[in-house]
């Protein structure tokens, strides 16, 4: 059973990032405050505006808050081996919790319900439980009307409908619903809150069938994870990162969204809070590879037509073939605004919905995807044909521009550079192409495809290396270290026991690592465009753990990975970054962390026998 988080219950406006937890139903998430309060959730996709923001705006931005009536402290974790949520209050007359979830919309005879479930119970004694239903929707924008109608409350509004039905009494005040009742040893009380709409008629929520949804629902996550093929050591660990990396698939497409969250920042009181709910080519074909590692190859073949229906057909951009991220459903175009009526969490303004990053030129992503088709063709089925002929036009536009300026990974805004990362993936499109057409007999264009893959090498290896730093630096030509480069070993581009990697991971562990911890790079030594500074960066850690594995320092790469599994949240949770004080930042939680978590954890595994 994961960890839980004891803490006395207060009434402070915003929860730290990392005191909640996360629950879904392939469609969208919410999250759960440690407190009980749901304060993130959009309905009835990841992309569609909030209904519950208070987490951006503790005012104005709507919540769902349950709890003791009482002075409590809490402790909350997963039902083992799910994404079901338990919130326990410990008081002085009584003990209670709360059991969070959301049915999967696939196993239900209504797909069109989507459903959340908060049913309330006394285990001990006899508590009094407070419950406020305030949605606000459409980020707060828009204004909605309150129907009471046989005990069911439905909430109006110009885009959306919500009915709450609940087994206690509810009393309106305005536009929000409200309760207070007290449970005794044994008794119950359940909350359920349905889109309402398109077919979807307002229905009751009666204890009965409340268990039957919890039962139904504990039962499909624990049946997709005994899909999995792990048995190391840090098995529990490993199985949550997996169940929060599928909790991110939009099950209608096969995308997988960063993080299902907006502008939580970076660092609080900056600028650097950015929109993470759509697909980048880069983190869902990390994705699959950390999928297809524990043995999920349905979510590796769903990523596949995701691809194929999607990213395949869109014309090509300014940019090239591949944008660097689309919509959950395939779309193009994300325009990024301002939500100037938020304040964001805890003041950090600006509020961003959609992501102008969607136009830059980052080489890296054509690496990326091509990588985890590559081993999708290896560990799950043979690509089609059609595919073949696609990835290898990919390639081919690889091979003709391959030697440009972009953005790079971290997506700076900072102006164009020739980042050896970008020139790094491009040799690997190109790499793991030659090795799928020589594997399978494919037509291609080898004679010049690997003239392109040397030429990339040699120049790398020449203009990416500083004789001054006797390191591999962030862009051809420069001086500047970064942690990107701690791919080279892990995508096969270099022995890890080259002297010139060895030498590198020294230079590394000296200016970017702090006790485990790595930063991305420096800013003031390498200016991205953007005020402020930021915390280490998570996947970058664990991209260190796996290096340093790789290399044989075996005894630091342990240390160093379980120094980062302290840094989770009380249910196993990461998100981007971790900040000054080891708190959480950024947007939570991020799927680029679980990942390579899984990926660290698989692999130190392996070399420590």
């Amino acid at each position: 059973m994961s960890t839980g988080i004891s803490a006395d219950v207060s009434n402070a406006q915003y929860l730290p990032i990392a005191d909640h937890g996360l629950i879904g139903d392939l469609r969208t998430t919410a999250l759960v405050g440690a407190n009980g309060t749901i304060d993130w959730y959009c309905c009835p996709r990841f992309d569609s505006p909030s209904v519950f923001a208070a987490l951006l705006d503790s005012d104005k931005g709507g919540s769902f808050e349950l709890a003791a009536e009482v002075r409590a402290t809490t402790k909350q974790f997963y039902f083992p081996d799910t994404n079901v949520l338990i919130t326990r209050f410990y008081a002085q007359d009584g003990v209670g919790e709360i059991q969070d979830f959301m049915p999967i919309a696939d196993e239900s005879p209504e797909p069109g319900r989507h459903r959340l479930i908060r049913r309330v119970s006394c285990v001990r004694g006899s508590l009094p439980f407070r419950a406020r239903v305030a949605p606000r929707f459409d980020y707060g924008t828009q204004p909605h009307t309150l129907r009471l109608t046989q005990g069911q409350a439905v909430f109006e509004s110009p885009s959306l409908s919500l009915a709450l039905t609940a087994t206690v009494p509810m009393e309106a005040d305005g536009v929000d619903m409200w309760a207070e009742f007290k449970l005794h040893e044994g008794e119950h009380a359940v909350f359920a809150l349905d889109r309402v709409g398109d077919g979807v008629a307002p229905r009751s929520c009666p204890s009965a069938e409340a268990e039957e949804e919890f039962t139904a629902t504990v039962a499909f996550w624990r049946r997709w994870l005994s899909a999995s093929r792990y048995r190391g050591r840090w098995r529990e660990t490993v199985h949550r990162s997996a169940l929060v990396l599928k909790l991110l698939t939009y099950a209608p497409t096969g995308g997988i969204v960063a993080a299902p969250t907006t502008s939580l920042p970076e660092e609080v009181g900056g600028e650097r809070n950015w929109d993470y709910r759509y697909v980048w080519v880069r983190d869902a074909a990390f994705c699959v590879y950390a999928l297809l590692r524990l043995g999920f190859t349905h979510e590796a073949e769903a990523f596949m037509r995701f691809l194929t229906a999607n990213v395949c057909t869109c014309p090509p951009g300014d940019s090239g073939p591949l944008q660097i991220m689309y919509g959950i459903d395939g779309r193009s175009d994300l325009p990024e605004r301002r939500l100037d009526h938020l304040e964001g969490y805890q003041g950090s303004w600006p509020v961003r919905v959609g992501n102008a990053a969607v136009g830059q030129l980052q080489l890296d992503i054509y690496g990326a995807l091509i990588d985890a088709v590559y081993l999708y063709d290896k560990w799950g089925k043979p690509i089609s044909s059609g595919d073949w002929d696609y990835v290898s036009s990919l390639v081919d536009w690889v091979c003709d521009n391959w030697d440009q300026p972009d953005e790079g990974i971290w997506e700076t805004r900072g102006g164009r550079k020739d980042f050896l990362y970008s020139r790094l993936m491009c040799w690997v499109a190109i790499e793991r192409a030659i090795r799928m057409a020589a594997h399978r007999g494919l037509p291609a264009d080898t004679a010049r495809w690997q003239r392109t893959r040397d030429t990339i090498y040699r120049q790398i290896m020449r203009r990416g290396w500083s004789a001054e730093h006797q390191a591999f630096v962030q862009y051809l030509g420069g001086d500047v270290l970064d942690a990107s480069v701690l791919m080279m070993p892990l995508a096969k581009f270099i022995s890890p026991t080259d002297p010139k990697w060895l030498s590198t991971l020294t230079a590394l562990g000296d200016r970017l690592v702090s006790d485990s911890l790595v930063y991305r790079y420096d800013p003031a030594a390498s200016p991205d465009g953007l005020r402020g500074v930021e915390g280490t960066f998570s996947i970058c850690s664990f991209w260190y753990v796996e290096a340093l594995a790789r290399a044989g320092r075996l005894d630091e790469a342990r240390l160093a990975f379980e120094k980062m599994l302290t840094y989770a949240n009380h249910v196993g949770l990461f998100a981007e970054e971790i900040g000054q004080a080891g708190e959480q930042c950024g947007n939570f939680p991020q799927a680029f962390t679980h990942l390579a978590l899984i990926s660290a954890a698989f692999n130190l595994d392996r070399a420590l026998g």
